[in-house]
């Protein structure tokens, strides 16, 4: 099971990348396991305000519907649009073309709060 040691994490499975104020979003290597194959997501729309730890979209599988809760609170300025015709990409490549949203962080101190790699892989048993 794959664990990037630059991501954070939450206890919902989601990753996220920072990159200055810019926070990349997807869902870990052990939830698209978990999940099975992908047929489905329910992205929020670009310019929607997303806060941390509330859903912000919803993901399909054969296995269950779960919901997507935001790591970090703030603006939508991207999805990634390269899914909805190929949602096999956040199982084969979860932390690389399987993103699912950017989002323009509003409060930077909020990734205090997230999981280390360390962490979630304790977490997860890896």
């Amino acid at each position: 099971m794959d664990v990037p040691k630059d991501l954070l994490y939450t206890e919902e499975h989601e990753w996220v990348a920072v990159e200055e104020n810019m926070a990349t979003i997807g869902i870990t290597d052990y939830a698209q396991g978990e999940l099975g194959d992908i047929v489905f997501i329910e992205f929020p729309e670009i310019g929607t305000v997303v806060k941390q730890s509330e859903p912000f979209g919803s993901i399909e599988a054969v296995k269950a519907v779960e919901e997507l809760y935001a790591p970090v609170s703030g603006e939508v300025l991207e999805i990634n649009n390269a899914l909805e015709e190929n949602f096999e990409k956040i199982n084969h490549d979860p932390y690389g073309e399987g993103w699912i949203i950017k989002v323009k962080m509003s409060d930077p101190g909020e990734l205090d709060i997230l999981l280390t790699a360390e962490k979630y892989a304790n977490k997860i048993g890896a």
